[in-house]
């Protein structure tokens, strides 16, 4: 049987390619470029409206026993839109903007999850969850404004939900059969793909002239 964690021990280059970037340590160091920092947050919000719909849908195939963790984390989903949208209005940005190549990439491979097995939806939405939460501790105390963004994903709390949708995840694994465990072998590595280029699509952002 797959596990979490022996995923994450299969494909360590993978996963830190997925949670170590310079977009990362720029933002630590302070040398991360407002443009660079507002693709992403504009991009980013995005992206969670529509993990959000990912979010829901797993709800929808979850087993009863699950709901508990599933519901906490949709109702941070809330706070987090709502955060989100006042990060923009303090740095004056427009978040009704297309969506980059990227992030539609990211968004319509997290929509093709709802035709997987419970399994497979479960372990992908770990590692997105766990992908942030290791993404924004890894480089360690950053400075202002950005201590605020790694402390939302990077906190005490966040690593504890996340450890729960492991178990979760792990759960659903135990009873799948191979074909399924391999499918969300599979959707693992493809989320730690998409993490290393939402990174650098925002990394490689050019200034507006």
């Amino acid at each position: 049987m797959v596990t979490c964690q022996q995923l994450l021990q299969k494909y360590p280059e993978v996963w830190q390619s997925a949670t170590v970037h310079p977009f990362l340590s720029s933002c630590r160091s302070g040398e991360i470029h407002p443009h660079q920092f507002n693709t992403w947050l504009v991009q980013d919000y995005l992206f969670v409206v529509d993990f959000t719909r990912m979010a829901a849908r797993l709800l929808a195939d979850a087993p009863i026993h699950h709901f508990d963790t599933l519901l906490a984390g949709l109702a941070a989903l809330k706070d987090e839109l709502n955060w989100f949208r006042e990060k923009a209005i303090e740095r004056q940005l427009n978040l009704e903007q297309y969506r980059h190549p990227t992030c539609t990439e990211y968004c319509g491979y997290m929509a093709s999850l709802a035709l997987t097995p419970y399994a497979v939806q479960a372990t992908a939405f770990w590692a997105i969850e766990a992908a942030y939460n290791q993404g924004w501790q890894n480089p360690g105390h950053m400075v202002p404004p950005y201590d605020e963004f790694a402390d939302r994903w990077g906190n005490a709390g966040f690593t504890d939900y996340v450890e729960l949708l492991a178990q979760q995840a792990d759960e659903a694994l135990q009873s799948a059969p191979t074909s399924i465990q391999k499918q969300a072998e599979a959707a693992f590595q493809e989320v730690a793909k998409l993490e290393k280029e939402f990174w650098q699509m925002a990394f490689a952002a050019e200034e507006a002239s």
